[in-house]
């Protein structure tokens, strides 16, 4: 403990440079105010003379010294004088007057006029201030002709974001970097203004036509950097479409607190757009209150809690103080990460991790007998169409037997819920991976209209499409390839996907939960209906990778070689399982609203749930014994929609020994 005082007491002591700055500070405002005192003076009675008496002059020093102690006068750093300097200032000036008065009144010295003390004040007002100002106008000046070589920036927004970031501009050291020719606000009616000398041009509703007169100026920026936080999804894309005429790439502001330590004389660099931020929609309201009730106190288990899904679900969980939280999955590695995650952020939500294979029924069994969770959130799945299709006999374990395991375990200790996580892919399939989910999904729904009907558990089934990110998806592969130079490979020209933050799907995935557990009624849902995410519109792939490709600051190239400052794009083909186009219902399923914004509901096609328990243990029958075609077979018996498109007819996989 003694190191840590003195360790403390040592790193808070201030640097000899440091006093050396605040005992020039004094000296600076000694003198002033020693000028300015007898000044006063001469200025409230000028027949009584300007140095009489003459201590008027030690006077007027020592009273301004003493009374800008509390507003740490000494301390101000007249480089970076902003308003609270100003507020300080004022009100040492305003103190020493009055010190000055009371001064006079002690030694039985007249004032010279009743108006003294306030010509006293507005006097050392003018002579601090003037001196401060002169000099951050000079550094502002100095900084202007280092910006001659620098680069030139177009800001988008005129709010606190533009004003901190000029501000980190003047001060930092990475000021000689960029050189502000303007502003874009994001709200009409703000033209003409000006901020920090430098005008607002227009909205960026009127991006095109700014950049066009700013062409025809020869001024053209060399970049746009987007200051509002807050700028996102369509509006950001029209800016960057707008842009992108031009020529001119877009960045985006570092962090606040980064901008902060650019402002204290740091490095600025800016940051790119992500795609996150192009896709992203205007924030859904959600039941916070209601998601709290549901999980504070209960016992909750999360399946799959390594993955995309599953970590994010558990952060939103931990969140709602669960009286425990139970992390299961079979990667060690991912496991870890998230339980260290979370031991950071809510050290006080109990919480365990179970390193298990949800194939192995006696394992869950086990997990669930030992831990006995009030409610199962069941991310745990095989997702990657090709290799589903490498390995459908993994596919179907994993998706299907292992999700009748977690439901009956979880049936088996009392649950009161489990929450099933399933995938656009299970409309229609034309993969393994999504028959085998859809099998999932007959089996939850079978399971909830039996409880519906009687004591049991309930099974909410949630279906939504991709997630932004997630392991395995295009945008983490655009990535890469972007990084190796391209190329970026798209299977098909017209291939589209429905796209979500993986934060707006669990968010809503909790949503559905809290809905689907409350005794309101639903349409059909009391006959199993499949809760599923309002994505939006779906996504071409192909305009992802370009999108990505401009956010690089380069430009894509198709049908041909990448020239300088391109990316090819190259069409590989549909991989085996793959879909052009992604459904998020069955035409027997149409939506069905559910009364809560980004919720909608499927019509249900249920099955008797006992019809569909035997269905699922041939198929883990024919899977355990390696009998690929039966497996299928049997698959297709239960899902007539399903029409895969693997190529080659399935066969029996030899096993290990045989």
């Amino acid at each position: 403990m003694k190191r840590r005082a003195v360790g403390y007491r040592v790193a808070t002591m201030p640097s000899q440079r440091s006093v050396n700055r605040i005992l020039l500070n004094v000296a600076l405002d000694g003198v002033l105010a020693a000028v300015a005192t007898p000044l006063a003076r001469y200025v409230a009675d000028p027949g009584g003379g300007l140095l009489h008496p003459l201590w008027f002059v030690a006077g007027g020093a020592i009273t301004l010294l003493v009374a800008g102690l509390p507003f740490r006068m000494p301390q101000q750093y007249w480089r970076f004088a902003g308003i609270e300097d100003l507020v300080g200032l004022v009100g040492s000036s305003v103190v020493s007057a009055v010190l000055f008065a009371l001064l006079l009144g002690v030694s039985g010295f007249p004032l010279p006029t009743p108006t003294f003390p306030i010509v006293h004040a507005l006097v050392l007002i003018v002579a601090l201030g003037t001196p401060r100002v002169v000099y951050r106008l000079r550094m502002a000046q100095r900084a202007g002709r280092e910006a001659t070589d620098a680069q030139s920036v177009l800001l988008i927004g005129a709010g606190d974001g533009a004003d901190l970031f000029m501000r980190a501009l003047e001060y930092g050291e990475g000021r000689a970097a960029f050189r502000v020719v303007g502003l874009l606000s994001v709200r009409e009616g703000q033209t003409g203004r000006r901020i920090h000398g430098q005008t607002i041009l227009g909205s960026i509703s009127q991006t095109a036509a700014v950049l066009a007169r700013l062409r025809a100026e020869d001024r053209l920026p060399s970049a746009l950097v987007v200051t509002q936080p807050k700028l996102s999804g369509p509006p950001l894309a029209a800016l960057l479409a707008q842009a992108d005429v031009e020529g001119v790439p877009v960045r985006r502001v570092p962090r606040p607190t980064a901008l902060q330590a650019a402002a204290g004389a740091g490095t600025l660099e800016l940051a790119p757009i992500a795609i996150e931020d192009l896709l992203n929609r205007p924030q859904v309201p959600l039941d916070r209150d209601g998601m709290a009730r549901l999980v504070r106190g209960r016992r909750v288990l999360v399946t799959g809690a390594g993955g995309t899904i599953g970590s994010e679900l558990a952060r939103q969980l931990a969140a709602l103080e669960p009286g425990s939280l139970m992390l299961l999955d079979n990667g060690e590695y991912a496991l870890w990460l998230i339980d260290q995650e979370l031991g950071e952020a809510y050290p006080g939500v109990p919480r365990d991790t179970v390193i298990a294979d949800i194939r192995d029924e006696a394992r869950i069994r086990a997990v669930f007998d030992h831990v006995r969770p009030e409610l199962v959130f069941h991310a745990a799945a095989l997702k990657h169409v090709p290799m589903g299709e490498a390995n459908p006999l993994e596919d179907l374990l994993t998706n299907a037997v292992g999700t009748r395991h977690v439901a009956e375990a979880a049936r088996a200790v009392g649950a009161a819920a489990m929450v099933f996580i399933s995938t656009d892919k299970a409309v229609n399939p034309s993969s393994v991976m999504g028959a085998s989910k859809r099998l999932a999904e007959m089996y939850c729904q079978a399971l909830d209209v039996a409880a519906r009907r009687g004591a049991g558990m309930r099974c909410v089934t949630v279906r939504f499409g991709n997630v932004l990110g997630s392991t395995g998806s295009v945008v983490p592969l655009f990535r890469r390839q972007l990084e190796r130079g391209g190329p970026l490979t798209v299977t098909h020209p017209e291939m589209r996907r429905y796209f979500m933050t993986v934060r707006e799907a669990v968010g809503l995935v909790l949503e559905a939960s809290v809905v689907g557990m409350a005794n309101a009624t639903l349409p059909t849902g009391a006959q199993g209906g499949i809760f599923v995410l309002d994505m939006g519109e779906p996504v071409r792939i192909v305009d992802l990778a370009r999108q990505m490709i401009r956010l690089a600051g380069l430009q894509p190239a198709e049908g041909g070689e990448a020239g300088p400052g391109q990316i090819a794009i190259r069409f590989t083909g549909l991989r085996p399982g793959e879909k052009l186009f992604e459904e998020l219902f069955h035409g027997s399923e149409p939506p069905v609203p559910t009364g809560h914004p980004g919720l909608l509901m499927a019509a249900p096609r249920t099955a008797d749930p006992a019809i569909v328990g035997r269905a699922i243990d041939e198929v883990s029958a024919a899977c355990r014994a390696g009998q690929v075609g039966a497996a299928l077979a049997l698959l297709g018996r239960m899902i007539p929609e399903f029409e895969h498109n693997a190529g080659a007819a399935p066969g029996r996989v030899r096993l290990p020994g045989e």
